[in-house]
Formats: structure tokens, sequence, C-alpha cells
């Protein structure tokens, strides 16, 4: 499982999978959100490295998704572009 230091592609999902801090699930985000947020269709390479460039808008993200639902700390989830775009213009 990553750590939320160290982004993995997962090419069955086509989703850039990272563990949040304080959460033992994996968050997901697709390659149709880093399409809309780089506006482009990009690699995996390019995903991971967008993610890591803005990390802390991705984890910012991940936090306030975990807040707002109802998930247990060992569940799955995904994040949309809105979702990072609200912590970017932050």
């Amino acid at each position: 499982m990553p750590s939320s230091k160290t982004p993995i592609w997962r090419d069955d999902v086509d989703a850039l999978a990272f563990q949040p801090g304080e959460h033992t699930g994996l968050c997901m985000v697709h390659r149709r959100a880093f399409r809309t947020l780089l506006r482009a269709t990009p690699s995996p390479r390019e995903c991971i490295e967008f993610f890591n460039a803005h990390q802390e808008a991705f984890q910012a993200a991940a936090r306030t998704k975990l807040l707002r639902s109802n998930l247990t700390v060992t569940s799955n989830f995904h994040l949309t572009s809105r979702d990072v775009i609200r912590q970017l213009q932050n």
C-alpha cells in the first residue's frame, strides 16, 4: 500500500492512488480528473508529477471529503477534479 508520500499508478482502474494522512484506505484520482486539471490527456507519469507538485492540495481535498463523508478509516474513495480545484484555489 502506498504511503501518502508515495503515490502509485493503478493501471487496472486508470488512476493515481495515495494514502491520505491518518487514513488506512486508499484515495484514487482517475486520469479523467487529471485531464480536467491539466487541460490535456496526461500520461501516468504526468499525473504523478502533478500530484507531487500539489500534494498539499490533494491531501486537503482528501481530508475534506473524509470529514463530510461517513467513511471508515479503511474505506477507499475517490477525488474528483472539483475536489482538488477547491483546494488549489485556497
